[in-house]
């Protein structure tokens, strides 16, 4: 196996981690990818992969608040979580494709926040 095509395949599984499981657990897989790799766009892939993951886990538990503790608002929180349950599907087998187009250059998610 060359190197480009170690860096799609550890790209796309890090990318794709979050569609094994929406546990915590998801998250082992960029997190090892990380420390085990030395390619840099992997690295970048992996950082990206697991800012996508915090996100979508600190949006879960906000809704989740909501919707315990502030029944006003009960439809629109189900809505939005419904919402994130979907971009959590989507955006993962977008970035899956991009990476595989294009393996020399990271995929950045939209509209997150790069804690990393």
């Amino acid at each position: 196996m060359n190197d480009l095509d170690q860096r799609k395949l550890l790209s796309v599984i890090s990318h794709g981690s979050i569609l094994f499981s929406s546990t915590i657990l998801s998250i082992v897989i960029p997190i090892t990818i990380f420390f085990k790799t030395q390619d840099d766009i992997v690295k970048q892939n992996t950082k990206e992969t697991i800012n996508f993951h915090i996100n979508i886990y600190i949006i879960y538990a906000v809704l989740i608040y909501i919707i315990i503790y502030n029944y006003a608002v009960i439809v629109i929180s189900l809505l939005l979580l419904i919402l994130l349950s979907i971009a959590s599907l989507i955006m993962p087998i977008i970035a899956i494709f991009k990476v595989i187009e294009n393996p020399d250059k990271p995929y950045r998610y939209p509209f997150i926040f790069r804690l990393l």
